[in-house]
């Protein structure tokens, strides 16, 4: 496994856009330590594109190009990667995945204050109704590694931070193998 060749844990937290990910992978780092990248952020600074869609009004991400540009900060462990996808990623990079999942009612309101609308709103939603993301990471990843977590408010947000900052600690310590 590859968790017993580094020192510190990589982490990826995924689930559809507006559930949460990018406001507690930023305040995971902080407490952790460990270095947050955004993978979004990621394609655009080396231009991992290979088009522009219309529909979604964004650009498509060349996955190849990605992975070539993160393997070797991966292979060196204390990454918590954050990304609305995950079944491209290799398998060994990831030493535990966070799914988050919040009730409609919630990613409605956060997607609409972002400015989706139409196709991509509707197709958000359904994403999260049919736990899409969630799927993709169980069929991605083994299922001792995969954790669904609510990011409905801010206490389970706060308790989700709380959660995986102690399992990092475990991990440094030697108690998670």
């Amino acid at each position: 496994m590859a968790s017993g060749r580094r020192a510190l844990p990589n982490i990826l937290v995924t689930g559809t856009p507006g559930v949460g990910k990018s406001t507690l992978c930023e305040q995971l780092a902080e407490n952790t330590g460990l270095e947050w990248l955004e993978v979004g952020q990621i394609a655009k600074e080396f231009e991992c594109f290979e088009e522009y869609d219309e529909v979604y009004q964004c650009p498509v991400l060349d996955e190849e190009k990605l992975l070539d540009e993160m393997e070797d900060k991966m292979s060196e462990g204390g990454r918590i990667v954050d990304y609305h996808g995950c079944d491209f990623f290799p398998e060994r990079w990831f030493d535990i995945v966070f799914v988050l999942r919040t009730d409609n009612k919630w990613l409605y309101d956060r997607l609409v204050s972002r400015g989706y609308s139409g196709k991509k709103l509707e197709d958000n939603i359904q994403c999260e109704i049919f736990q899409t993301i969630l799927e993709e990471a169980q069929g991605a990843y083994k299922p001792e590694i995969v954790h669904e977590l609510r990011s409905d408010t801010p206490a389970e947000m706060e308790d989700n931070l709380e959660k995986i900052t102690a399992w990092v600690e475990q991990w440094k310590n030697g108690a998670c193998t």
